[in-house]
């Protein structure tokens, strides 16, 4: 009875990466696709006194047009200190900082990797172990990917016997639905949509940040913090 989600992994994720993984058995990095710039998979946002602003692992995208995911590497290594200056400096007075960095500073200070790939699983499988989600990961790379899109995501939750799968709303514009119909795979879209808002360091609450705000202002509570 496996429920399967495929996505691209992405840096610090906001809260809506996490949600539908509290129902599904399989999650598979789909890092085999293009890299692509100004994007969610080498950058996210962070709370500060002057609103929401981006903190981006810098990339070697020169020469590299088609590079995928998995092959981009990051053009400086001191990314990881510059981005936990930039966490404590914004956080440090947040209720739950202190009783969180441990679980994120050595992720900064030690990234994991040069690739993009093996330090975003490094985030994503800490905030897993957080938020108590029992989910097996998986990488795109151990799957055969034949056919074209649809077929490829079809095949993955075949080799899985998905009876499930999970993906976001805007997958309706390129999928082919009757491919999951016609091996007996149901489509969950996410939602949203209704989640709770929180208390923030600063006026003007906004949803679309990364996880990370949630874990320095609601601690344990944030896992309550769900649709």
């Amino acid at each position: 009875m496996n429920k399967v989600i495929i996505t691209q992994s992405n840096y610090i994720p906001w809260k809506g990466y996490f949600s539908a993984m509290r129902e599904a058995t399989h999650l598979v990095l789909y890092d085999d696709m293009q890299y692509t710039k100004r994007d969610w998979r080498n950058r996210n946002m962070l709370i500060t006194p002057n609103g929401p602003k981006w903190l981006s692992i810098p990339i070697e995208v020169k020469g590299k047009y088609y590079q995928k995911i998995n092959e981009a590497k990051v053009s400086d290594l001191g990314w990881g200190v510059k981005h936990w200056d930039f966490i404590k400096s914004n956080y440090k007075n947040s209720p739950y900082f202190n009783e969180y960095k441990n679980y994120f500073e050595d992720l900064y200070l030690n990234p994991p990797s040069e690739f993009l790939s093996e330090i975003n699983l490094g985030f994503i499988k800490r905030i897993i172990t957080l938020l108590n989600i029992d989910i097996e990961i998986l990488s795109s790379k151990e799957f055969e990917l034949k056919g074209n899109k649809t077929e490829k995501l079809v095949n993955i939750c075949k080799e899985l016997k998905a009876i499930k799968y999970y993906t976001g709303p805007a997958a309706k514009n390129y999928m082919d639905e009757n491919l999951f119909i016609d091996n007996n795979i149901k489509i969950e879209y996410y939602n949203f949509l209704g989640y709770p808002e929180y208390k923030q360091q600063w006026d003007d609450f906004t949803h679309n940040v990364s996880i990370l705000d949630m874990f320095f202002n609601l601690g344990l509570e944030t896992i309550n913090y769900f649709n």
